[in-house]
């Protein structure tokens, strides 16, 4: 959940209000078909904008940047490490920091693009059953909260691993931060 500051409290109530006027709009009507389809419809649309209204909040409010990312590959346990440090940049404090992580393998990031690299037909029903034994992922995307509660200007260092594909040659890498 991510945590509110006075902007979200200043759309929320903007979406009360918009809700209070339509349940008293849909009570004026006369027929109780009329009432209960305008107090359902306003109900479903004050919804909608609570959500939309919380996500463009914390668009707009919550900056964080990723700064010093590092890699580091350990062949011996087929890992790789990811380390950096996260900071909050905005006037506000975030809930929780998310890092993703997203390796592309050589005809992605090369350009080099083979059929081959990519799909291998071994039968009919292989092609609709979406798993093969030989199948290989050549992108594979990873997401890890490194911070929680993190206050405006301050930064935390992190440290992130997880099995690294052995058949990835060409890796290109791509990383990005979210704050929520």
């Amino acid at each position: 959940m991510t945590l509110f500051n006075y902007w979200h409290y200043f759309s929320l109530s903007l979406v009360l209000i918009f809700f209070i006027l339509g349940a008293l709009s849909a009570i004026r009507q006369e027929t109780r078909e009329l009432q209960l389809s305008m107090f359902f419809t306003a109900t479903i649309v004050s919804i909608l904008l609570t959500v939309f209204s919380i996500f463009i909040v914390d668009k707009y409010t919550k900056e964080v940047k990723l700064y010093k990312l590092k890699n580091k590959r350990i062949l011996s346990i087929e890992k790789i490490i990811y380390t950096g440090i996260v900071k909050n940049e905005g006037k506000f404090p975030i809930g929780k920091v998310v890092f993703e992580i997203k390796l592309v393998n050589k005809g992605h990031a090369t350009g080099i693009v083979k059929g081959g690299n990519f799909f291998k037909s071994s039968g009919f029903f292989d092609l609709f059953s979406g798993y093969h034994k030989n199948n290989k992922p050549q992108t594979i995307t990873k997401r890890f909260v490194v911070a929680r509660n993190l206050k405006a200007g301050s930064a935390k260092s992190f440290r992130v691993y997880f099995p690294f594909p052995g058949y990835f040659r060409s890796v290109a890498d791509f990383a990005k931060v979210e704050g929520h």
